[in-house]
This record gives C-alpha cells, sequence and structure tokens, in this order.
C-alpha cells in the first residue's frame, strides 16, 4: 500500500471527526432518553450515556477508578494497534487496524471529556433491543469482522495450498 500512514490518518481522522460531529449532534438536538423512531419495529435514535464498556460492562465501578481503568486499556490497546499498523503488509490488516484504532480514540475522547460514552444508535425487532452505540463502536466492529474474514480466507487459501493434488 503506497503511503501507508497517509490512510492510516485519513481512516482514523475520518472515523473520529464522523463519530465526534454525529455525537455533538445527538447532544445538540436530543434529550438524553429520547427516542426518535426512524424505521418503526427497526430503528431508532437516542440519546443514552454508558458508563461501562460495551454492553454497559463495569458501568457500576466508581468513577475515578472506572475513568482510570477505561483511559489506561484504550491507550495501550491504541499502542498495541500502532504496533500492528507499523508491521503490517497486508492492506486490509491496515484498513482494519485503522477503523479500530479510529474507534477507540473516537470512545477515549468522550472518556476524558464525560467520563462515559455517547451511544445513540439502536437496533431492534419487537422487543428485543441491541444495545445502543455510535459510530466509534461501528468502526471497531467493523474492523474486527475484517480481520476475522481476511483470517477465515487465509486459512482457506493455506489449506488449499497444502491439500494434495486433487483434495482441493
Amino acid at each position: 500500500m503506497k503511503n501507508k500512514y497517509y490512510w492510516v490518518s485519513s481512516i482514523i481522522g475520518l472515523v473520529l471527526i464522523l463519530d465526534q460531529a454525529t455525537k455533538y449532534l445527538v447532544e445538540k438536538h436530543i434529550r438524553l432518553y429520547e427516542v426518535i423512531t426512524v424505521v418503526p419495529g427497526f430503528f431508532n435514535l437516542t440519546h443514552v450515556r454508558n458508563r461501562g464498556a460495551a454492553f454497559g460492562i463495569l458501568a457500576d465501578v466508581p468513577g475515578i477508578w472506572r475513568s482510570l481503568f477505561f483511559i489506561s486499556v484504550t491507550v495501550i490497546a491504541v499502542a498495541v494497534i500502532g504496533y500492528l499498523i507499523r508491521t503490517a503488509k497486508e492492506r486490509l490488516h491496515i484498513i482494519a487496524f485503522s477503523l479500530i484504532a479510529g474507534g477507540a480514540v473516537g470512545n477515549l475522547v468522550d472518556r476524558v471529556r464525560y467520563s462515559e460514552v455517547v451511544d445513540f444508535i439502536q437496533w431492534y425487532v419487537k422487543n428485543f433491543y441491541w444495545p445502543s452505540f455510535n459510530i466509534a463502536d461501528s468502526a471497531i466492529s467493523i474492523g474486527v469482522v475484517l480481520l476475522f474474514i481476511d483470517m477465515l480466507f487465509t486459512k482457506k487459501q493455506e489449506e488449499n495450498s497444502n491439500a494434495k493434488p486433487g483434495q482441493a
């Protein structure tokens, strides 16, 4: 990938800008806990705050300890992802790691500013509601899915290249 760091910084920057801009709009135009139906029976916009990790994990830990924990974990994770980006050769890996880093930084900004994360995307079917999330969470999820897909295809290619003729 030509000019790897241009693409890395562009992806991280785009995720960060989209994440923070959408959170700003939600904070400005949607009251806390207000729900706006976008697609009835399927998709809402809402304004909620998540003090914990994914699905509200660790939300009940006292504030300062929770903030220190999440900020420390995020800084370490971003450092590890930075190393993985630096050593990555495959375009898909670089894109995936950049999406994950951008999402991590987006949520880190919220944790530093508010000690919690602004979430606003709510998918549901009938009475089953997926926990609310945001653009940063989406970028992290897309990055992880890209790595998983790459892992599946790489394993399949290795199996095919190791197979005896006529066995593939």
